[in-house]
């Protein structure tokens, strides 16, 4: 049996947007796709309007409602210290949250696996925690969302999710989904048989101020190179593999199809900046992986949800104990 596995940057999703048609928008979209596990970036919840020591409770408000009318469901079991029941985080002080949602029916959440990584470390937090998924290993998911305006930031947060998913000796079986806000480091080989980057160089022709958050020191005016050392950290020697170029799909890109003037103004155009990686434990189980393009998809957010098809049966293990 196989199992879909993506991603949903939700484009500033409030709870008090439920009903309106952008909600049902993304409704549609993930009903379309159809994960049985999805990430979700930019749950947010407003500061004006709603006290600091609320931001946790109609975050989690807001995620439980979206579930619901995706079909889906956020919940873990309520704990000392985590007292919302919800999966999910935040940076600490930022009212901007990560979730990870799934289907009951075909996914189950590890009991007492679900970690908020909620420390500075992240722009949005981290939410982590274990899923078995009905056959093999049961597998840590990441929802991550790196930083758009701090490239040594994303960086540093790279290094830190990859501690998350070691084991000793190796790696343990899992996904991170998210919005990465970086081109991936991935490379395939060419006609030629000489490796080149999945993702090309997108900013070679730009003349704007936020290059700097998304181009090498030194290379602006020049080259224009992407910084790629986020993903860099987390590919390297196989520990995890970029899922698109590592199953040889045609390129898409998750962002720019916004028009001019709709959203947050976006310099960059066409890119793709959310990726799911796999550990080297989960590669093996990789079967599709596709972009979910759809009218619905593309009214629903700026960016496009990447997905992955699995066998949850070719999930193996290395290392140590866990």
């Amino acid at each position: 049996m196989s199992l879909r596995i993506a991603n949903l940057n939700a484009y500033k999703l409030r709870l008090d947007a439920r009903g309106s048609t952008a909600w049902d928008a993304r409704v549609t979209a993930v009903r379309e796709l159809a994960p049985d596990l999805l990430g979700v970036q930019e749950v947010v919840v407003d500061e004006d309007e709603t006290p600091r020591a609320q931001w946790d409770t109609v975050a989690a408000q807001t995620i439980a409602a979206f579930a619901k009318d995706c079909g889906l469901t956020a919940a873990v079991p309520v704990t000392r210290g985590r007292p919302y029941g919800i999966c999910m985080s935040s940076n600490s002080q930022r009212s901007w949250y990560t979730a990870g949602i799934w289907r009951e029916q075909s996914v189950g959440i590890v009991p007492g696996s679900y970690r908020p990584i909620r420390d500075g470390d992240f722009w949005h937090g981290l939410t982590t925690a274990r899923f078995d998924l009905g056959a093999g290993e049961p597998v840590t998911v990441g929802v991550y969302h790196g930083h758009p305006f701090n490239k040594n930031a994303r960086l540093s947060e790279a290094w830190s999710i990859k501690g998350r998913f070691r084991t000793p000796g190796g790696a343990k079986p899992g996904f991170l989904l998210g919005d990465f806000n970086a081109l991936s480091a991935a490379q395939v080989t060419g006609p030629n048989g000489q490796p080149h980057y999945y993702d090309h160089e997108v900013y070679q022709d730009h003349d704007h101020d936020d290059l700097e958050y998304q181009v090498l020191d030194g290379t602006i005016g020049g080259e224009q190179l992407a910084d790629r050392r986020q993903t860099e950290a987390l590919l390297r020697r196989g520990f995890m593999v970029d899922t698109a170029a590592h199953l040889g799909v045609p390129w898409h890109p998750t962002v720019g199809h916004w028009e001019d003037g709709r959203g947050d103004p976006d310099p960059f155009g066409e890119r793709r900046i959310d990726l799911i990686l796999a550990t080297r434990p989960a590669a093996p189980s990789l079967i599709a992986y596709g972009t979910h393009d759809t009218p619905a998809a593309r009214e629903a957010s700026d960016h496009l949800s990447p997905f992955i098809d699995i066998d949850p049966a070719k999930i193996t293990t290395e290392g140590g104990n866990r």
